[in-house]
């Protein structure tokens, strides 16, 4: 892979996509050299000393080497190879190669209301800046794809590179995620409470009795099982009942009645009261929608 960087312009359309992709690339820093090189663009070079601030959020995937990453919130955070540093608009940050390693770095700067609105709903904190992801052929693959999409430039490559940055986004917290459970025994429970769950759907087993039988409490079970799926255990019944009952309507000629009492909902009205907030449609309706088709 040849060093390569390319900055974007950016079109009114393209800013209402919701996310723009500025500039991305891929550099190699052999051990001992000169970070960032002399080839780095003026208006994004930094010296240790001062740092720099963005006005856009970047994503620097490091898949060789190791190094650090600083700043003042945060002080110094070791880089290793495998790490992702985020980047956040507005930060005054610094971050480079150790001199006996060097690094391989590939980068893609973006901005847009898609991001703000993640930053916003806390799904990426800056000052937890750095995500281990390791070594994720997927990501290279895709910043590969972005690098010869924007170097060709073809009508409406953006919302290619965009989509791709979002994935970029969803690996990076899918991976920070997993990390908060990696050294307990949080994700064996919560597997046992889903398949649990899923294997009793016609059942009346409530969430008090999911934890009875994984023998721990209530209140404990439902947040460990809130902080890892992001519902509470009576939201995820619920949901996958509801999708029971789909399939039931489309697929069954039973009455409104016996799906309800089929999984065990507390009453008809209650049963149809709920899957009208959740789908906008009454089960009648519903199943109407489908012999139309």
């Amino acid at each position: 892979m040849k060093n390569y960087y390319k900055y974007l312009p950016i079109s009114p359309s393209d800013e209402n996509w919701g996310l723009q992709v500025l500039h991305a690339g891929y550099q190699e820093y052999a051990p001992g050299g000169q970070y960032p090189d002399a080839e780095h663009p003026k208006h994004h070079t930094f010296s240790w000393e001062n740092g720099r601030v963005l006005h856009e959020y970047s994503l620097v995937y490091i898949t060789e080497g190791s190094g650090v990453f600083n700043t003042q919130a945060t002080g110094d955070i070791p880089i290793e190879s495998g790490s992702v540093i985020a980047i956040f608009p507005n930060v005054r940050h610094r971050y480079r190669p150790n001199r006996q390693t060097g690094w391989k770095e590939y980068w893609i700067g973006y901005q847009g209301s898609f991001m703000s609105n993640l930053v916003d709903n806390e799904f990426f904190d800056p000052l937890q800046p750095v995500v281990k992801v390791g070594y994720n052929q997927n990501m290279i693959s895709l910043f590969n794809e972005v690098i010869e999409i924007i170097d060709k430039e073809k009508p409406a490559y953006q919302p290619l590179v965009s989509g791709a940055a979002i994935y970029l986004l969803g690996q990076i917290y899918n991976s920070s995620r997993q990390q908060e459970f990696a050294h307990d025994k949080v994700e064996t429970i919560i597997n046992k409470a889903r398949s649990i769950i899923r294997s009793n759907l016609e059942s009346k087993l409530s969430p008090h009795d999911i934890a009875k039988q994984l023998d721990i409490s209530y209140s404990r079970f439902r947040k460990l099982f809130k902080d890892y799926t992001g519902m509470a255990p009576i939201q995820y019944q619920i949901q996958l009942k509801l999708e029971k009952a789909k399939e039931e309507l489309v697929n069954s000629s039973n009455s409104v009645k016996e799906i309800a009492f089929s999984l065990n909902f507390e009453s008809t009205q209650y049963f149809s009261n709920l899957f009208k907030e959740k789908t906008t449609l009454t089960p009648v309706e519903f199943r109407k929608s489908f012999k139309k088709l």
